[in-house]
């Protein structure tokens, strides 16, 4: 097996010397193979105090090629408390663009728009059980992507981030079973591609950002499973205002102690810490997991209390954690001396 892994980084190094420019088309399909996954990612929080999360899927990494495309709508309100709605529907009721972002999936949309001068802006509308989105996010940092945005496993897998939104201005109005929302804060727009067995490829991976008065974080790091020599691809992003000052994976993780959990069956770190020398150091020590998830839950077959031991035994324990989290933040880099703290939310997903 070809287990050469290349990243995107443009250079020198790990690292981005020159910015690659984010076009519409990044933005855009980019699934031409029948068994790749694709889908569009958005998330606002809220001056109300709650944040939404949704997602337009053409096919998820573990299902079946020729799936019906879907969409995923959460909710967190201010007292923690969470809903969450999915649908599928009909191929023949959804379009991909491959020229920009412009995406539907029955009644709803995600479409992008690019002044001639300015940054872009997204408009989204989901809806689904009682809930609706209409949701404008305009940019207020340039769009991103590590390198040329894609890593390859082997000749033929690859997986691909670009983050059209870092950073946005976040408009419009959420109505939840007839109450409206005034749908003012800050938000997140990003998108994921790829072909091959991701499962079978990736043991974890941390993501994660912050967002500050003056300076905006992303940060990602992907570890492959033991076929695949433990590698860690590692991407973060810092900007000041808007301008981005750090495209680089010339970082390194170290998580505390993995305590279990017991909603989604397998342990989690209790702090985890990213440190660059000389540029940055970003520590997040977790207040409260937000949302616990047993992935094999989502399986039918192994919902089963018989069942799901053995599965467990034989491919691990998956699972998904969305962490709320005091964060301890130094930015050294470009004669910078910076020391923020916070709190921010950022999730960890364990495939083994």
């Amino acid at each position: 097996m070809d287990k050469t892994i290349v990243d995107a980084w443009n250079g020198p190094g790990l690292r981005d010397g020159e910015l690659t420019t984010v076009t519409p088309r990044d933005n855009a399909l980019h699934a031409v193979d029948p068994a790749a996954f694709e889908h569009w990612y958005v998330d606002a929080h809220l001056d109300s105090g709650h944040t939404v999360i949704g997602f337009l899927t053409k096919r998820r990494p573990e299902q079946r090629p020729g799936c019906d495309p879907s969409i995923e709508m959460l909710v967190y309100y201010p007292d923690g408390s969470r809903r969450q709605i999915n649908a599928s529907y009909p191929k023949a009721q959804a379009s991909f663009s491959t020229d920009s972002a412009d995406v539907r999936i029955g009644p709803n949309t995600l479409r992008a728009e690019h002044p001639t001068e300015g940054l872009p802006v997204h408009l989204v509308h989901l809806e689904g059980d009682g809930v609706v989105f209409d949701l404008t996010f305009t940019n207020e940092t340039p769009s991103w992507m590590p390198g040329t945005g894609q890593t390859t496993y082997g000749s033929k897998q690859h997986f691909g981030w670009v983050v059209p939104g870092p950073r946005a201005r976040v408009s419009g109005t959420v109505v939840i079973d007839g109450e409206t929302i005034d749908a003012a804060g800050i938000g997140y727009h990003d998108h994921n591609w790829g072909v091959g067995q991701m499962p079978r490829i990736i043991d974890r991976w941390h993501w994660g950002r912050l967002y500050t008065p003056d300076y905006t974080m992303l940060f990602a790091t992907v570890l492959t499973q033991k076929r695949w020599d433990r590698h860690m691809t590692t991407a973060a992003m810092i900007a000041r205002h808007d301008k981005i000052l750090l495209s680089s994976g010339e970082f390194t993780l170290a998580e505390g102690p993995m305590p279990y959990d017991d909603t989604a069956h397998r342990t989690r770190p209790e702090w985890i810490q990213l440190t660059a020398p000389g540029e940055f150091d970003l520590r997040l020590d977790v207040d409260r997991i937000s949302h616990a998830h047993d992935l094999l839950d989502d399986v039918p077959v192994v919902r089963s209390r018989l069942v799901k031991p053995i599965v467990h035994g034989l491919v691990g324990r998956p699972g998904y954690f969305r962490f709320d989290s005091t964060y301890d933040l130094r930015i050294t880099l470009d004669g910078l001396d910076e020391h923020l703290t916070g709190h921010t939310l950022h999730e960890m997903v364990a495939l083994s």
